[in-house]
């Protein structure tokens, strides 16, 4: 049970009943996580969306891009995260069974995907600066030094989504992952 207050979307005024409205546009209705984080600061709404956007317009793959949330989720333990991405991953045109290597850090069969996942899990599991040689390997595989700006901006967002998301043990409105 979600442990923060969530107005109902349509019960929203002011900033927060523009930004649902959009989002109720875009993608049917306003998510939990959307709704919680907008109920209380629809300016970090507002912000999250505008850094998807970006994400979306860049030179990442929405495959990568759902690969790279996965991995992050999973690494964070984020349920809710694992629910949204998983199906935002068949939607994009990743198998389910590439989905659990992905989430599992396994070998999906695709060297760059694998490459691209080794470094997000990376990223998020240790600190520090990371070896020369990680960096090499991921432009080695075939990423882009924009690229590998992009990722780390895709984690940054799916990051702040996991962590509202476990302060809130939010409550699913997407089909629980597998």
């Amino acid at each position: 049970m979600s442990r923060l207050s969530a107005i109902k979307p349509e019960a929203a005024t002011g900033a927060a009943a523009e930004i649902f409205a959009k989002i109720r546009k875009a993608v049917g209705k306003v998510p939990n996580a959307y709704a919680t984080i907008g109920t209380h600061s629809p300016e970090a709404l507002g912000a999250l969306l505008n850094v998807e956007a970006v994400i979306a317009a860049g030179t990442l793959s929405k495959p990568d891009v759902e690969a790279i949330k996965l991995a992050v989720s999973e690494v964070a333990g984020c349920d809710y995260c694992l629910a949204a991405h998983t199906l935002a991953g068949k939607f994009a045109g990743l198998a389910p069974e590439t989905m659990k290597a992905v989430r599992a850090g396994d070998a999906t069969g695709d060297a760059k995907r694998d490459a691209l996942v080794h470094f997000v899990r990376l990223l998020v599991t240790t600190h520090g600066t990371l070896p020369e040689a990680e960096v090499s390997a991921i432009r080695e595989a075939g990423y882009t030094e924009r690229q590998i700006v992009e990722i780390a901006l895709a984690v940054t967002s799916i990051t702040f989504t996991n962590l509202v998301n476990r302060i809130n043990d939010t409550t699913l409105d997407f089909p629980a992952a597998p």
